[in-house]
């Protein structure tokens, strides 16, 4: 094959076009990084309780399902500080509504689950910092590994008013894409431990929970209107378990306690984030 000068300043330009385009979808990520955002929230609640034996107790014993509505806050950065591309990341979300209960009375005398369907109240808090360092895999594709500490809440409305909290550790790691200019897609996983998971039923008892591993699993999309405004959408889902807690003393010969339980929440998220 016979090169032309003019084959050649081809050749030449078209490889700068490649790697302008490859360049910016690394570029595009480390920008999609570093942006404060807000958003609108639902989360998805499958809760059940099941009893494990005690005096009896089996099965399913009560279930909460719905979507809350809420809001969430949430701030990253991606810097050259310490390591190279090391990654910091805040969230903080709040959520408050409704869901439906089905359960049944432990007595006595008790009655199956499914006698007892009604609406409870519910309001969600979650909170977690990261810390982590992007690795670029190609010029369209960075991971980040990272550890996460963070907490979460749920004031639950049933029987004298419910509050279950727990604090949570974990390892990861987010990979993201940037197949276009501007576009970038997220996708995170997460395993970690539950601790000092608690318990406080309203003037009734207080006490410690058992712990579990915790699960969490997520998608993003992040699109840059122009240099600092971003529209986002995603889905998080998390998966964690309540053990049994002690027996309490609630007068007249009767003992209350906390049953194990399964949480479940799946999360969709629409905000805005302005990149700086």
């Amino acid at each position: 094959m016979i090169f032309t000068k003019h084959s050649i300043t081809l050749l030449i330009s078209v490889g700068l076009i490649f790697s302008e385009t490859a360049f910016a979808g690394t570029s595009d990520i480390i920008v999609s990084n570093n942006q404060a955002g807000i958003q609108i929230i639902s989360t998805n609640v499958d809760y059940t309780e099941t009893g494990n034996g005690l005096f009896g107790v089996t099965g399913k014993l009560d279930t909460e399902t719905g979507s809350v509505a809420g809001s969430a806050l949430s701030i990253s950065a991606m810097k050259d500080w310490w390591l190279g591309n090391d990654y910091i990341a805040a969230e903080y979300d709040h959520s408050s509504g409704n869901t439906n209960y089905v359960g049944g009375l432990i007595g006595p005398p008790p009655t199956p689950y499914g006698s007892v369907v009604g609406t409870s109240n519910a309001t969600l808090i979650n909170y977690s910092v990261r810390y982590g360092r992007g690795y670029v895999v190609n010029d369209e594709l960075m991971l980040t590994p990272y550890v996460e500490l963070g907490g979460h809440g749920w004031n639950r409305g049933v029987n004298f008013g419910e509050t279950y909290t727990n604090h949570y550790y974990g390892v990861g790691a987010l990979g993201q894409y940037s197949p276009v200019s501007k576009l970038v897609f997220s996708g995170n996983v997460m395993l970690g431990r539950t601790f000092g998971a608690n318990i406080d039923v309203n003037g009734v008892f207080s006490g410690a929970l058992g712990n579990s591993t915790l699960s969490k699993v997520g998608v993003t999309a992040d699109y840059a209107f122009d240099q600092n405004l971003h529209g986002n959408v995603g889905i998080d889902y998390t998966s964690f378990n309540y053990g049994i807690s002690a027996l309490y003393p609630i007068g007249g010969n009767t003992v209350a306690w906390e049953p194990d339980s399964k949480t479940k929440y799946t999360m969709v998220k629409i905000g805005l984030g302005y990149a700086f």
